[in-house]
């Protein structure tokens, strides 16, 4: 584990020491502002947003208190208290999407498009929820109602992500698509949440070839649609 985190917090820290510079002077209002050091360097931040979602941990509370409190405290020995790591941890919301846009795959000719729910709470709590009251909203999947949000990614054959984009629950698999899509190329892979003849065509204009599967009962006569009886793409 502490060799994993060592590379892992060598890969933040040798990006902090070009981005940190800039994310020191923040805009406010149109004045500059600079923020006051902390106990947690930005690279260390980062490395317990990432830390967080490789170990799979259901709540962030019960990873720093009783994960790395108790095991990480020679990786980190300046450990705020959990209430001030909260504080701190969106100061690195946006060096993570610069990390990423610098680390992102490259665009191979074949992607994959899909989406995936993440709720914010239990269904029966929705009315108490009070965090995300106003952003997050009720969605559907196949695997039933949520309230949250959705995740939009685009992957290449290797599993990279070349795109992603955050939305409320309620937004269409297929709204996001056409700014996902920008800088790609190619064949575009998705389920059956993304059918439509006029995105289709949209993308078309774009450089992107759209092949969805079909519904139960559609005749397989668009271009690039997949035909689910024969297994076979028509193009």
């Amino acid at each position: 584990m502490m060799e994993n985190l060592t590379e892992l917090y060598c890969l933040m820290d040798d990006f902090c020491k070009d981005f940190e510079p800039m994310h020191e002077i923040l805009l406010n209002n149109g004045s500059k502002r600079r923020r006051r050091s902390t106990q947690l360097s930005l690279a260390e931040m980062m490395t317990l947003v990432v830390l967080f979602h490789q170990l799979r941990f259901r709540q962030f509370k019960v990873f720093y208190l009783y994960h790395v409190r108790l095991y990480l405290r020679k990786g980190f020995p300046n450990l705020p208290s959990y209430s001030r790591c909260v504080e701190l941890l969106p100061r690195s919301a946006l060096a993570l999407t610069a990390l990423f846009e610098s680390i992102k795959g490259k665009c191979t000719s074949l992607s994959v498009a899909d989406s995936t729910p993440i709720a914010v709470c239990d269904n029966l709590r929705i009315r108490r929820h009070k965090v995300f009251d106003g952003i997050a909203e009720r969605g559907k999947t196949s695997t039933g109602w949520f309230f949250g949000f959705k995740l939009h990614v685009i992957i290449n054959q290797l599993g990279e992500i070349l795109s992603f984009r955050l939305t409320p629950g309620n937004t269409d698999d297929r709204k996001p698509l056409p700014e996902l899509i920008k800088d790609l190329s190619g064949c575009l892979y998705a389920d059956k949440g993304y059918l439509s003849a006029s995105l289709k065509q949209q993308l078309k204009t774009m450089g992107i070839n759209l092949i969805t599967n079909i519904k139960k009962k559609m005749k397989p006569v668009e271009e690039g649609v997949h035909n689910s009886v024969s297994g076979d793409f028509i193009f």
